[in-house]
């Protein structure tokens, strides 16, 4: 064999070990300090068995109609503090934390059986099923970024139990899952090693993210900051993350916005750094009948940064319907 063939060779043989081995080498130490849920629960927080999760919710108001919130990534429940009651003047108003977020439990591979409950069917499936645990028939599905994407597909795949959506600052045009080439690299046994201590930038770079995510980033106060930062204590937050993470995947959602044929109300920042403003625009245009409100001087999280804007908004929607 020539000299130059076996270098190759040798060469080949040394990067595959790289790639296949060297992963593992990366340490990633076990979180220290961490708690329980319900060890990190409020005093007005509930949790209820749903399709194997403990859900952590919180409820205000009673009647119809009901308002079921979906907070985006990296939120929790806590991210609708501001409209709680305000809805509740409406009707009845639940927040939970979706999968790998707040203080709804973290399974663990090998925890379940059947469905990756991390998966976007899985998500939908646990809006239905959470309804159905607490004795709701219909409600209106109000998401903001990744909880818009949640609603709008749990709208197209159980139309009969959504009886309007309130879309803010919705991901349906981007950040809808990792690309297909990427897929199969995210759940190999060397990113899952690494994909913990990935999902731990989270807490390095999360509260950069929460200001660029308000239009005015002076409003984001410590406490803000702390009410983000409390589900990063409970256990295994940065596994679950990095489930998420793997199970997610585009849905297409843009191609299928004219089969919407319920009340739809878009509301975005018109200074949105996330899912840029000019996208919830174009879904007001491309969803069949919907109203669209446009808030002055707000971001990313017009139900926190201008909560009276906002529910006027929600209330102009019902009174014009």
């Amino acid at each position: 064999m020539k000299k130059w063939q076996k270098i190759l060779i040798g060469l080949l043989a040394l990067f595959l070990l790289v790639v296949l081995i060297g992963p593992f080498l990366v340490p990633v130490p076990p979180l220290t300090g961490t708690l329980s849920e319900r060890e990190l629960a409020d005093p007005d927080s509930q949790f209820v068995e749903v399709n194997g999760l403990n859900v952590h919710y919180k409820e205000q108001g009673a009647g119809e109609p009901v308002f079921i919130l979906l907070h985006g990534f990296g939120a929790s429940a806590f991210s609708w503090r501001e409209v709680m009651q305000p809805f509740s003047e409406l009707g009845r108003v639940i927040a939970y934390d979706r999968p790998a977020f707040g203080l709804t439990s973290r399974p663990m591979p090998g925890d379940w059986t059947g469905e990756n409950p991390y998966s976007p069917e899985a998500q939908a499936a646990l809006v239905i099923g959470l309804m159905d645990a607490l004795g709701v028939e219909q409600a209106y599905l109000v998401g903001n970024s990744a909880g818009g994407t949640v609603s709008v597909y749990t709208a197209l795949t159980h139309p009969e139990r959504v009886s309007g959506l309130i879309l803010v600052d919705a991901a349906i045009y981007t950040g809808g899952g990792s690309p297909a080439w990427a897929r199969p690299l995210l759940g190999t046994p060397q990113m899952r090693h690494l994909g913990p201590l990935l999902a731990r930038q989270i807490a390095t770079s999360g509260d950069d993210f929460i200001r660029t995510a308000f239009h005015d980033p002076s409003l984001v106060t410590p406490e803000i900051l702390a009410g983000y930062r409390k589900p990063l204590r409970a256990h295994n937050w940065d596994r679950a993350l990095w489930e998420l993470t793997a199970a997610s995947h585009p849905l297409g959602l843009d191609q299928r916005l004219a089969e919407l044929s319920l009340p739809v109300l878009v509301i975005t920042g018109d200074d949105d750094r996330i899912v840029p403003t000019a996208e919830s625009l174009r879904l007001g245009a491309e969803i069949p009948g919907a109203s669209l409100v446009v808030i002055e001087n707000a971001g990313h999280l017009p139900h926190e940064e201008k909560p009276v804007e906002f529910m006027q908004a929600v209330r102009g929607f019902f009174g014009n319907k």
